[in-house]
């Protein structure tokens, strides 16, 4: 198999950023309720994942980036947004394919939309069967560890605001939600790079009313808006990882081919919002935060507003640090990790 190592200087960097970033963690802090319990690659850190798996790429990146991080202990994964039945169904191909098919999968609400699922084909091709409550199983781990669970949330938010609909007192156990969406000063770039104000971004965009539910929620949010997220995985770091031979390449490079082939007039090359607020989870100095009180309106904007800082917000983020721990990752092959170790009162 194809290994990658880091360079010394990048792991002395790697570890300097890491220290730092936990300063400026605990710094970011301040406008939060309580710091999460310290996680390393011997204690995990427990993580729900909530995805859109299936339209844009970068979901499967981000879950492969989070399945190959012993600092992260996955508790189980719902699926957001349209069909979640199929998301679901497409999410139990994929882990099955990396060998974490222990890990739960649930099935989130279910929405009508009119987005293309662009890896569909992928999800029919796995037997069918019926998921669990994404809502109910993920306030179920909440409360068998409460204020020891990060919510990595990284489509749209209706799961999310079901979640504080239906138990807001367990939601607030959570220990943070660690989120990919909005856009403060920068919008979607345009098509030859330029940089555009802000937009209303499509994870906030397609449920505005839940992203409020969450601002207003009063759990610690850590946010990875378009202004730190847009770093593009180009042609020689994709043939890296699609020629890396190990299961989890084998599965992204089907993936991306299907969101190639059933996407329309846009670039082959991917954005990988997702993954940067996955790597944040456990690597905080990639994406520093500055504590900001965010709103976000019915049209799907994220605005800074006057008073007490309800987010921690990540406005630059630390692109070749980030680069450099997603292809180490990816390309390496399978290594035994703290990930695997069980956890008490896990479904696992």
């Amino acid at each position: 198999m194809k290994t990658s190592k880091y360079p010394s200087k990048l792991l002395v960097s790697a570890g300097m950023a890491f220290l730092a970033g936990s300063v400026l963690l605990a710094a970011s802090r301040l406008y939060a309720q309580a710091p999460c319990e310290a996680a390393s690659s011997k204690t995990p850190q427990l993580v729900w994942v909530d995805t859109d798996i299936g339209d844009d790429i970068d979901d499967a990146f981000a879950l492969g980036l989070i399945f190959r991080s012993p600092e992260l202990k996955v508790l189980g994964i719902s699926t957001a947004f349209g069909d979640t039945e199929l998301r679901a169904r497409l999410t139990d191909r994929f882990l099955a394919a990396i060998g974490e098919q222990g890990i739960p999968v649930t099935a989130g609400v279910h929405t009508e939309t009119d987005n293309v699922m662009t890896q569909a084909a992928y999800a029919r091709q796995f037997p069918a069967r019926k998921h669990a409550d994404g809502v109910e199983a993920l306030l179920a781990q909440i409360r068998l560890h409460p204020g020891k669970i990060t919510l990595i949330a990284i489509g749209p938010l209706f799961n999310v605001g079901a979640t504080i609909d239906r138990d807001p007192a367990t939601f607030k156990k959570l220990c943070r939600v660690v989120m990919m969406g909005g856009s403060i000063d920068r919008g979607y770039d345009g098509a030859n790079g330029e940089i555009r104000p802000a937009d209303a971004e499509w994870n906030i965009d397609r449920d505005p009313k839940d992203a409020a539910k969450l601002f207003a929620a009063g759990v610690p949010i850590d946010m990875a808006p378009l202004d730190s997220t847009q770093i593009h995985l180009d042609s020689a770091q994709r043939e890296a990882i699609f020629t890396a031979a190990n299961p989890l390449a084998d599965q992204l490079t089907l993936l991306y081919h299907q969101w190639v082939a059933h996407s329309g007039n846009h670039s082959q090359t991917p954005t990988l919002f997702d993954p940067v607020a996955a790597a944040y989870t456990f690597q905080p100095g990639l994406c520093p935060m500055q504590p900001i009180r965010i709103e976000a309106d019915d049209k799907g904007f994220t605005r800074r507003v006057e008073g007490k800082p309800n987010a921690g917000v990540c406005l630059k983020s630390d692109e070749a640090g980030f680069r450099a721990l997603l292809m180490h990752s990816l390309t390496s092959p399978v290594l035994k990790s703290a990930k695997n170790k069980s956890v008490p009162g896990s479904q696992k």
